[in-house]
């Protein structure tokens, strides 16, 4: 018999879920936005924005990360774009299923940027190619999500990072790059730890050192309930998962992980994660509250003391770059999950995109609630999030799912001004958008 006192708990939650994630499910599942084939802030999508075309592989990218080349002082010389792409995704996804087969291996790539380039399709081979992963272990999966890499100082050696979505648990492969053979990660060694349950996003905080995103307490994994208790976790947005900071110790040494400490905890399905230009904040996305959470930093000591604020996105946001001046979060993301879902599912071809930025620099002057923002876009995020103060929030590409689909990570070049978009389910993998001279 159901009692007064469960339908006042039943009633109780209910309460709590509709006042922390009614605006997430109004955006995001209730609502299907009509944007048009394609939207660029900077310029026409038709003329300004090309796709990356690499073969059948390149495709299914979730994350992209810039490989900086500075001199000895620090100034930034050059940069390339490191890409991260399974197009094994529809049959092995740890997040949002399926668990079919993980033999497929997936990719990463490297893209030299040209600012000359103007073509609806970039095919040119000497500037997209595959990277080979020299000394991989023979027979071990590699199905790779977030990516970092560590900056080059005078032409010396990179780290990089991937988060790999093993078939027997979720790891981190480390690699080296060297821009004498860029194409080349040699293979280092694979983290492996009870802290990587559920990793998903990297931030380095040194060449050896990283935070890292734990987005679910419940993995699909699981035996018998792994296809329901995270989607209940997500559903309900509970405050389960964590992020992490790692140090690790030298290659020589017997154990990888010298350190490793929770830097947030109770964080409902924290995503994309990334740190400010002058290393004194850290944003996170919080995929299911449809928020990035600003948190301030101790750069000494890697400690995130304290939630500064937090920032509402239309969409379930997913990964976040800042841009090279820090003048700005670049915030992607996913505007209606349920045909995300039935991408994932085959049964949808497409998924619409949404690219945001956070205005992270505003004058003194400009900290104003600015209630009229994002008024040029065709879909706008005013009056689907409340403004915050000092952070507007500016649309920078929209998509039906026609005209690119599924984005994940966007990235905005210093150099050239052009935007990279990458797709978590998009079969050409990446977009780029120039803006109009």
């Amino acid at each position: 018999m159901v009692t007064t006192r469960t339908l006042a708990w039943a009633a109780g939650l209910i309460s709590i879920v509709v006042w922390r994630s009614g605006r997430v499910a109004k955006n995001t599942i209730l609502t299907k936005h009509q944007f048009t084939e394609g939207y660029y802030a900077e310029g026409d999508f038709d003329a300004d924005c090309t796709t990356l075309k690499g073969g059948p592989d390149l495709k299914y990218c979730e994350d992209a990360a810039f490989w900086d080349r500075l001199d000895a002082q620090g100034n930034l010389l050059s940069h390339a774009l490191v890409l991260s792409c399974d197009a094994n995704r529809k049959n092995w996804n740890t997040v949002m299923g399926p668990l079919n087969n993980p033999d497929p291996l997936g990719s990463l790539w490297l893209y030299e940027p040209d600012e000359k380039e103007k073509t609806k399709t970039i095919t040119d081979p000497p500037r997209l190619q595959r990277i080979e992963l020299r000394g991989y272990p023979v027979g071990h999966d590699f199905h790779p999500l977030g990516v970092e890499i560590y900056p080059s100082y005078s032409g010396n050696t990179s780290n990089v990072y991937v988060v790999n979505h093993a078939r027997a648990r979720t790891v981190i492969e480390q690699f080296t790059l060297n821009p004498s053979s860029p194409t080349v990660a040699n293979y280092i060694r694979t983290l492996a730890s009870p802290y990587f349950h559920s990793a998903n996003a990297l931030a380095l905080t040194s060449p050896d050192s990283f935070y890292v995103t734990n987005d679910h307490f419940f993995t699909r994994r699981l035996p018998y309930v792994g296809h329901i208790l995270p989607i209940l976790e997500s559903v309900f947005a509970f405050p389960l998962a964590w992020v992490s900071h790692v140090t690790l110790n030298p290659t020589s040494s017997g154990a990888p992980i010298e350190f490793h400490k929770f830097s947030a905890l109770f964080v409902p399905f924290p995503n994309g994660i990334a740190i400010s230009h002058d290393g004194t904040q850290v944003a996170l996305a919080s995929t299911t509250l449809g928020k990035i959470l600003f948190y301030e930093r101790d750069p000494k000591t890697n400690d995130l003391t304290r939630l500064i604020e937090n920032v509402p996105v239309p969409f379930t946001p997913d990964n976040l770059r800042y841009t090279h001046d820090g003048s700005a979060l670049i915030v992607t993301g996913h505007p209606h999950f349920p045909t995300l879902a039935a991408v994932a599912g085959r049964k949808a071809q497409t998924a619409p995109s949404w690219v945001v930025s956070i205005d992270t620099q505003s004058p003194e002057e400009d900290l104003q609630l600015k209630v009229n923002f994002d008024r040029n876009a065709p879909v706008s995020a005013m009056g689907k999030v409340p403004p915050v103060a000092g952070r507007e929030v500016m649309t920078l590409f929209q998509s039906d799912g026609s005209g690119f689909s599924s984005s994940s990570t966007g990235l905005k070049d210093s150099i050239t001004g052009a935007l990279y978009v990458t797709g978590l389910y998009a079969e050409d993998g990446v977009i780029i958008c120039r803006p109009s001279v």
